[in-house]
């Protein structure tokens, strides 16, 4: 099957073992395709590369395949300058920044720049207001102008040219820079849905991050531990609403490797506390069956048969779940299953099953006042930004 093809391809460029191919030339354009859908064309490519010319895709796959790998390179270092740039600016202004996912994660890699990735994710201190205080008088947020109730013409166009702020941890910059879209966290995280142990899990991720540190491409990092934490809440998180990718969790296989003994430890042990044994029990089975990760670096003992479903779902929705089987109906169709996914996945964690479901009627509830006002049902392509894939 063309996803274990691309699976075998992704194991031989984080493992080095040598990939073994039975791929006829069909087959290779359906391999290419999931690598596309789960944005790890570049990693995948390294994979290619370690195949003997006899057992290599057509030649016009192949060279889309590098031609694609070589502008992730570009992709990758500009995405480093920016965020040294974006570091500095706030430096500049005495906020302590760190970088989240996407770059920092790239630099772990044993291809630093093959790691497809999307925006930047950015966290500077200080919180909510502070954050906006300070994006205000760099130019990057304008304060959205009030308008009367009645006016839902200009409200719309407000919907659609001004930064959103309601989300609960981070603003998404309307502007980019050099094209590239800007995530700017006052939380370190989404965190997760069951409130009791998101509580627990935001307070220590918040202490955790001031133990960020600049690194050589000119930006701050979290500390490994912190990344473990924070990435396998982010996994758990789109799971239960949007689905989740490849990507991520290779991101996580990497990080695996880069956690010393000590790292693994401490976070094996606040998972209970955090809602997210389940998960890690899941994720560690899927991961020892892809990559055959080494009982040693497990974060807890594995559930095979739960990394199965999980993988499952992962490779049949692509990243984000942008592929998904619920998104090739209309909009009804399409919302109906997004509410009730979670009902779904009852195996994984009831808990965060029951919260999930809460916290999806919640958002519907409030974005009442947002349809009335726009005078439109379906406001989705008023609010639509771009996937974040980092």
């Amino acid at each position: 099957m063309p996803s274990d093809m691309l699976l075998t391809l992704l194991r031989s460029a984080l493992t080095g073992v040598e990939p073994e191919c039975s791929c006829s030339p069909d087959e290779w354009a359906e391999v290419y395709a999931s690598a596309v859908k789960q944005c790890v064309v570049g990693l995948a490519y390294q994979g290619v590369c370690r195949l003997p010319a006899s057992k290599c895709p057509p030649r016009a796959i192949l060279m889309r395949w590098a031609r694609n790998a070589e502008a992730i390179k570009g992709h990758n270092q500009l995405l480093n300058d920016i965020s040294a740039r974006l570091t500095a600016t706030f430096a500049a202004e005495v906020f302590c920044s760190a970088i989240l996912k996407g770059p920092a994660n790239a630099r772990l890699y044993p291809y630093r720049l093959a790691r497809q990735c999307g925006d930047i994710d950015i966290w500077v201190e200080g919180g909510r207001q502070k954050v906006i205080d300070l994006l205000q008088r760099l130019g990057l947020f304008k304060v959205p102008p009030k308008i009367s109730w009645f006016d839902y013409k200009a409200y719309r166009e407000s919907l659609r040219e001004n930064i959103s702020v309601s989300t609960p941890h981070h603003i998404h910059l309307k502007q980019t820079i050099d094209g590239i879209m800007i995530e700017v966290h006052f939380k370190p995280s989404s965190g997760i849905f069951n409130p009791i142990a998101n509580k627990r899990l935001q307070r220590f991720l918040e202490q955790e991050i001031e133990k960020s540190e600049k690194v050589a491409e000119g930006f701050c990092v979290p500390s490994v531990k912190f990344a473990l934490v924070m990435q396998l809440s982010h996994i758990q998180h789109h799971f239960f609403t949007d689905g989740i990718g490849l990507k991520q969790l290779v991101d996580y296989y990497v990080l695996l490797q880069q956690a010393s003994d000590d790292e693994r430890a401490d976070v094996s042990a606040l998972l209970p506390r955090f809602g997210m044994y389940r998960t890690a029990a899941a994720l560690m089975g899927l991961l020892k069956n892809i990559f055959g990760l080494e009982k040693q670096k497990m974060l807890c003992t594995p559930n095979y048969k739960s990394g199965e479903r999980f993988l499952r779902d992962v490779l049949n929705g692509g990243v984000f779940g942008c592929v998904a089987e619920r998104k090739k109906h209309g909009f009804l169709m399409e919302w109906i299953s997004y509410m009730f996914l979670p009902f779904q996945l009852f195996w994984l964690d009831p808990i965060e099953v029951f919260w999930s479901v809460v916290a999806k009627w919640i958002g519907f509830l409030r974005s009442i006042s947002i349809r009335l006002r726009a005078r439109k049902l379906v406001v989705r392509t008023l609010l639509q930004k771009d996937k974040a894939v980092a």
